[in-house]
């Protein structure tokens, strides 16, 4: 029986959140209006806390036993490794897509994409942990909510304007 080690999902989460802070911190680098620059540097300072989370909390989580879903040995980690490769988050690939964002509006477009992705990344994750880990799955999944949120309303703002 394959058992997922919960630290492989703390190590896909913190990469996720340390490309989603390298990326808030390039779209301040774009914007020349203090409150946007705030904005992103505040999203930024964000994903390290998430980081840091991850990193204190899932790296301590007891492996989860009783999961017999692969058809071979590390068939759900290498889908997960790919999930997160393929510019669907904050992944590498990304990472260059970004280089090439110039305008405050394609970057607020692209982080809303990328923390919708991060919604689904972690609700997938709470799959992989044991029920009475889930609160805290949820508390990030909440704050990536409030990201996605906070991204639409400036959106919004800058469509008004």
């Amino acid at each position: 029986m394959n058992v997922f080690d919960p630290a492989d999902v703390a190590n896909f989460a913190i990469r996720i959140e340390e490309n989603g802070e390298r990326f808030y911190r390039y779209a301040a680098t774009i914007s020349d209006d203090e409150e946007t620059r705030y904005l992103f540097n505040f999203l930024a300072d964000e994903e390290i806390k998430h980081k840091n989370y991850f990193q204190s909390v899932l790296s301590r989580m007891d492996a989860i036993g009783g999961f017999n879903f692969e058809t071979y040995r590390g068939e759900y980690m290498q889908y997960v490794q790919d999930y997160l490769d393929r510019k669907v988050i904050f992944s590498k690939k990304a990472e260059e897509e970004f280089s090439g964002i110039k305008d405050i509006l394609s970057a607020v477009n692209f982080a809303i994409d990328r923390e919708s992705d991060s919604i689904l990344y972690y609700s997938e994750i709470k799959n992989l942990v044991p029920p009475a880990q889930h609160a805290k799955i949820d508390q990030i999944i909440e704050e990536e909510r409030r990201h996605f949120l906070k991204l639409s309303n400036f959106r919004k703002e800058l469509m008004s304007k």
